[in-house]
């Protein structure tokens, strides 16, 4: 790999604070340790392209745009993104009710299996971020 990794160009750097934001410290940390040569190179698109170029415009806010994710990984059937995006967007301020209202939606728009999932998958992150406050307190 080289100095790939250690050659961090300012899209990085700024793509990575706002990956950082939204996803937190520690997926983002295990994203980049568990990255080799052959799935840097996403990790490093992934960053500066869709964290920096995207996620950073001013047009929307974060809070819009992980309304926008929520329904459309979820209408993509992408669980493992959905699963985390559900975690960013509660991040960037959604509430457990408005994730549900934009499910509901997908089910309409995108197909009743599509929304049965994404509830399942919601309730799944609940259920973990539930458990990781138990284990947090002292």
């Amino acid at each position: 790999m080289g100095n790939e990794r250690q050659v961090q160009t300012e899209k990085f750097k700024q793509g990575l604070a706002t990956r950082r934001a939204v996803l937190g410290d520690a997926y983002v940390d295990r994203s980049l340790r568990d990255a080799d040569d052959f799935s840097w190179p996403m990790q490093k698109l992934t960053t500066e392209y869709c964290w920096d170029e995207i996620w950073n415009r001013p047009g929307l806010d974060r809070r819009s745009r992980s309304i926008l994710n929520l329904g459309m990984i979820a209408a993509l059937n992408r669980p493992h993104e959905l699963k985390l995006h559900i975690r960013g967007a509660l991040n960037n301020g959604l509430t457990v009710e408005e994730i549900g209202e934009i499910f509901l939606q997908v089910s309409v728009y995108c197909g009743i299996p599509a929304g049965i999932d994404a509830f399942r998958i919601a309730r799944e992150v609940m259920g973990e971020l539930a458990s990781e406050e138990v284990r947090d307190k002292p």
